[in-house]
């Protein structure tokens, strides 16, 4: 019961750090636009310091190198699929070109989130610092997504409230994608070790092809220079819960 109540307390202030997100961009806008590329280089550093300081690190004390690194390339690969097939793309500015428009976008973010849930959960039975581990680099994650997920809503021309509340629905998957991963396990306990690698291929999906060319598209040398302070510092924080 311990693993179960750590990972619905997880994953709910996941879903709730979103909603404060959305909260701080409804009320704040124009000083979080200037944040928003910091925190992304902040998620990105604790996505990529999560995958190479803890996930693959744990996967190798059980998979051999050749079995691990193909996973974490096939996850890679599954990830870019998920994303072409869904048109799961993450939105850092309220305006980013919109492809499919508002719901497309809720299922793609439901699918994100939920697939969250799985790492949170998988982790956590595995070893709890890992669990917290995943968790910090995934609520890092999620706050900057969530602000921008917000600003397509607006754009797609959903009324502010019901754009919040949406939001926070599918924020509330990550909950579902915990508790059915938590369920699962009892019938996949010997392929529990194998979401390691999954959650690697993603996390470095994500802060590869999706957040670092976000960080690159700033001019501004002075800025694009504190950015990259926090892509280290997510990096470091990773190496700090390490020592813990």
């Amino acid at each position: 019961m311990p693993v179960l109540i750590s990972i619905i307390i997880a994953t709910l202030l996941i879903s709730l750090g979103a909603l404060v997100g959305i909260f701080i961009l409804a009320f704040r806008k124009e000083s979080i636009e200037k944040m928003l590329l910091f925190l992304v280089s902040l998620s990105a550093g604790t996505l990529m310091g999560g995958a190479f300081v803890h996930l693959m690190p744990e996967a190798l004390e059980q998979l051999s190198g050749t079995v691990l690194f193909s996973l974490v390339l096939a996850s890679f690969i599954l990830f870019y699929f998920i994303e072409k097939i869904l048109h799961w793309r993450h939105c850092h500015k309220e305006n980013c070109e919109i492809h499919s428009f508002g719901y497309i976008n809720l299922i793609g973010d439901s699918v994100h989130n939920f697939i969250d849930g799985l790492i949170i959960a998988a982790t956590f039975l595995i070893d709890i610092r890992l669990g917290i581990t995943a968790s910090i680099a995934i609520a890092f994650h999620e706050i900057p997504q969530e602000i921008g997920d917000f600003g397509v809503l607006l754009y797609a021309g959903f009324e502010k409230v019901r754009a919040l509340m949406l939001n926070f629905l599918v924020a509330l998957m990550v909950v579902a994608g915990g508790l059915v991963g938590y369920f699962l396990s009892f019938y996949l306990e010997g392929l529990i070790i194998y979401f390691l690698p999954l959650a690697a291929g993603g996390f470095l999906y994500i802060s590869t092809s999706d957040l670092i060319p976000e960080i690159r598209k700033e001019k501004d040398i002075k800025r694009s220079l504190i950015s990259f302070s926090f892509f280290l510092l997510g990096i470091g924080i990773m190496y700090i819960v390490k020592l813990l």
